[in-house]
C-alpha cells in the first residue's frame, strides 16, 4: 500500500481510521488491512476501519465499507456512516446525501448541529435471555437496528463491569452463531438514558455506538422510560449522540451528534 492518505476521526469517541477511495476500493478484501491498522498497540488504534467512495454527485450518494477491529465486516454503524459523511461534507460541500453501506441506503444531514444518519429499526425480541450475573438479575430484549443488539434495562450501568458481562452475553448460546452488539441502559429522565456498550467485532467496550444508541432508544420507548421524542443518549465518551423519530417513516431514526478530526497522514 502506498501513499494512501488517511483520516483518523472520531463519531463521539466511536473512533475510526477513514480512507476515502474510488468504486472499485468498496469491492476489495480490506479486513487484514483492518486488523493490522485497528491495532491499538501496533498500528494507528481504532475501533474500525472505513471505506468510502464518491459514486454520483447529482444526488450526492456515497459508498461505504466498515470493517470492525477483528477484520469482520459491519453491516450497520452509525458512528462510521456519520464520520463518512462529515468527511464527504468536508471534501465536496455536500450536506444532504444518501450513504450506502452493506447494500442499505441511508440518508445523512450535516450541518452545524452536526452529522446525522438514518436507521432502521425491525421488530423487538423481548426476554431474549435473561440472567443473574455478580447478583445483578439481567434481562436482555433484542433489536435489530442494522446490525444485531441486545438491551438491559439497569438501575445503575456503572455499577456493571460492562467488557466482562458484556462478553459473555455476546457469546451467549442464545444469540449463536452471530452473537451480538451488548448495550447496559438506565434512563436518566423522560428523554435522557445513559448507555455502556459492549461491540462485537471491536472485542471490547466502546466509547459511543450509535446502532447501539438507537436500539436503546426503542427498547426503553417500549418500556415506557422515554418519550416519543428526541432522546439525549450519554455514553462513556462523555459527548452524548440524539436519536429522534424520522418524520415520514415510522421505523426509522436519525442518529446525531459531533464528529472530530483527529489528524490525518499517509500510510506507505
Amino acid at each position: 500500500m502506498v501513499d494512501v492518505r488517511f483520516r483518523k476521526i472520531h463519531g463521539a469517541g466511536n473512533d475510526f481510521i477513514l480512507i476515502a477511495g474510488s468504486s472499485a476500493d468498496l469491492d476489495k478484501d480490506w479486513s487484514d488491512t483492518a486488523r493490522r491498522l485497528c491495532a491499538r498497540r501496533t498500528g494507528i488504534g481504532a475501533d474500525g476501519l472505513i471505506v468510502s467512495a464518491l459514486i454520483d454527485t447529482d444526488p450526492a450518494v456515497l459508498g461505504v465499507a466498515c470493517f470492525n477491529a477483528d477484520g469482520s465486516i459491519a453491516t450497520m454503524c452509525g458512528n462510521a456512516l456519520r464520520c463518512a459523511a462529515w468527511c464527504a461534507a468536508t471534501d465536496h460541500s455536500f450536506h444532504d446525501m444518501t450513504l450506502v453501506m452493506a447494500g442499505v441506503k441511508h440518508q445523512a444531514l450535516v450541518g452545524d448541529d452536526g452529522s446525522w444518519v438514518t436507521a432502521e429499526a425491525g421488530a423487538i425480541d423481548p426476554r431474549c435471555i435473561e440472567l443473574v450475573w455478580n447478583g445483578h438479575a439481567l434481562c436482555f430484549d433484542s433489536a435489530h437496528t442494522g446490525t444485531e443488539h441486545v438491551v438491559a434495562v439497569v438501575d445503575n450501568v456503572d455499577s456493571l463491569d460492562a467488557e466482562e458481562c458484556g462478553r459473555l452475553v455476546r457469546h451467549h448460546p442464545r444469540l449463536a452463531p452471530l452473537g451480538s452488539n451488548v448495550n447496559f441502559v438506565q434512563a436518566t429522565g423522560p428523554q435522557a438514558l445513559k448507555i455502556r456498550t459492549y461491540e462485537r467485532g471491536v472485542e471490547a467496550e466502546t466509547l459511543s455506538c450509535g446502532s447501539g444508541a438507537v436500539a436503546a432508544v426503542v427498547v426503553a420507548t417500549l418500556h415506557g422510560l422515554v418519550t416519543d421524542s428526541p432522546v439525549t443518549v450519554h455514553n462513556r465518551s462523555g459527548t452524548p449522540l440524539t436519536v429522534r423519530p424520522h418524520a415520514e417513516r415510522s421505523s426509522a431514526f436519525w442518529i446525531g451528534g459531533p464528529v472530530t478530526l483527529t489528524y490525518q497522514g499517509e500510510l506507505t
